[in-house]
């Protein structure tokens, strides 16, 4: 089964046409599109459009005279048709005789008509409803008019229009117009040469143009496309080239800045499981030589090295929960769960857990309980981990301070912020923006954490983006320190007069 699904994938790349060949097609077709048109209209439908624009006129030419027909420049009226649309006009009353007549046509029927036949085509006009047409052939070879429609190139088509146009003293005249219908024969043999060559030579200009076309544009794709294949293949340092138009340009720079980026998460994905490596090794390994001292030599197994043991594993159990929790995290697994807390309280609580390690001082300055909507196991492991990162960094004092600082915004709600600063040797201002990132570390040479893994500034950013309204940072300064922050909207604030000053060490 495998070897068919192979053959199935190899025989849908070989159906697959490059992009060149596409525009190359769609150009060509459209030239083709348009030539059939041009033929079509101009040839094939020369004689109808022709013979329905003539047809066109005289009609508005005969409503044109019947609205001016007790005008007093009706005259003006019937010259104007008759030399702007080449259309012979008779007006006539009842009896036959002629009240008007422009002869603008050679072989005119209508003025060619008797007063008798003129007053019969009256009566013909009344019993056809007031309107009648008559169609006539007119053989220029045999100078002489038919009906019927012999294929005859010397014939010229004649149409006789005419029509009782009511007088305002009640009475009626009636208005013949005729017009000629010229055979297109020749013009449309004359067509066909012109539109024979413009064939020929909009074909070749259409593969010329259709064949630079097509490789201007699928150029700078193919090497796209090719230098993707290279980034496919791990190779980071393929540059895609901006040519072509602003579209494939903007492209190829959003490649070349993915392709940057990828480089560099690579590089920190290793120098994150070197240092993920180098911590789990230290207790793994303080674990192994303490339990083999037990072991092997007596009157060691004592309650100091079974305590460093357990130690030894819970550091090893908070690293690995790090990393699970900053895995499952940004797969969005962890879910949100949101109450009112007493925020203070629970840092409170959180610094208690440092009280053992004699060798720091940190010191919390809170006035007020403040209270904030939010996750309580998650907002303890932000607060938990902003102290560990202190901690890490610390400076030689050993002290690490921490505030809560009420601000007022414009609405009159309050928010609250939380302060974490040590005395470090501080952060370079142009890496400050990457110390949030998944696999970022700013001291390249590893260092132990005092508590907790080294991973905690990716939590804490995840797990603020998750908080409504949270907003997060640090300030820092080379040899200064750094002081890391978040704020939170407060929900509401419980003074305690009692206490003036809530700071402790631990």
């Amino acid at each position: 089964m495998k070897w068919i699904k192979r053959l199935g994938q190899k025989q849908k790349g070989k159906e697959r046409v490059s992009i060149f060949w596409k525009i190359f097609a769609i150009f060509v077709a459209f030239i083709a599109v348009v030539l059939s048109l041009l033929w079509v209209f101009q040839i094939g439908l020369l004689n109808t459009f022709y013979r329905s624009i003539k047809i066109s006129d005289i009609e508005n030419a005969l409503k044109d005279i019947s609205d001016h027909i007790d005008s007093d420049d009706l005259g003006s009226v019937l010259r104007s048709v008759a030399n702007d649309k080449q259309i012979c006009v008779t007006i006539c009353a009842p009896d036959g005789s002629i009240l008007y007549a422009i002869d603008v046509l050679p072989n005119c029927v209508i003025h060619e008509m008797s007063s008798y036949r003129l007053a019969r085509a009256y009566e013909l006009t009344k019993q056809n409803g007031g309107t009648l047409v008559e169609r006539t052939m007119f053989n220029e070879r045999k100078n002489q008019f038919f009906l019927g429609e012999e294929d005859d190139p010397n014939q010229i088509e004649s149409l006789v229009y005419a029509k009782a146009a009511p007088l305002q003293n009640g009475g009626e005249v009636l208005v013949l117009l005729n017009t000629s219908i010229s055979p297109v024969v020749s013009t449309v043999q004359t067509l066909k040469v012109q539109l024979l060559w413009i064939t020929v030579i909009m074909v070749v200009l259409a593969v010329i143009m259709a064949l630079l076309l097509a490789k201007n544009l699928s150029s700078p794709i193919v090497h796209i496309n090719q230098s993707a294949k290279v980034l496919a293949q791990g190779k980071y340092d393929v540059e895609f080239k901006a040519g072509g138009y602003r579209e494939i340009a903007e492209l190829a720079d959003t490649l070349n800045y993915a392709a940057r980026e990828l480089s560099k998460v690579e590089a920190l994905q290793r120098e994150l499981i070197a240092n993920i490596s180098h911590d789990l090794r230290t207790p793994l390994t303080m674990i192994t030589g303490y339990a083999e001292v037990m072991r092997d030599i007596p009157n060691e197994n004592t309650p100091e090295n079974v305590q460093i043991i357990i130690d030894e594993a819970k550091r090893l159990t908070t690293l690995v929960n790090d990393v699970l929790d900053i895995s499952k995290l940004q797969s969005g697994t962890l879910p949100f769960n949101g109450e009112i807390l007493n925020l203070t309280a629970q840092i409170r609580e959180i610094l208690t857990r440092y009280t053992k390690l004699t060798e720091y001082t940190i010191v919390f300055h809170g006035q007020e309980d403040v209270y904030v909507y939010g996750d309580a196991l998650k907002l303890s492991q932000v607060v938990y981990n902003l102290i560990n990162n202190a901690l890490t960094y610390i400076g030689e004092d050993k002290t690490v301070t921490i505030k809560q600082i009420l601000t007022a915004r414009e609405d009159g709600r309050q928010r609250v912020r939380i302060e974490v600063t040590d005395t470090g040797e501080g952060i370079e201002q142009s890496k400050l923006n990457d110390i949030w990132d998944r696999y970022y570390k700013v001291d390249k040479n590893h260092k132990r954490a005092a508590v907790g893994t080294g991973l905690g500034l990716n939590i804490v950013k995840t797990i603020l983006d998750m908080h409504p309204g949270a907003s997060y940072g640090v300030k820092s300064q080379v040899g200064h320190g750094s002081t890391f922050w978040f704020e939170l909207n407060a929900d509401h604030v419980a003074h305690m007069p009692c206490i003036e000053d809530n700071s402790g060490e631990a």
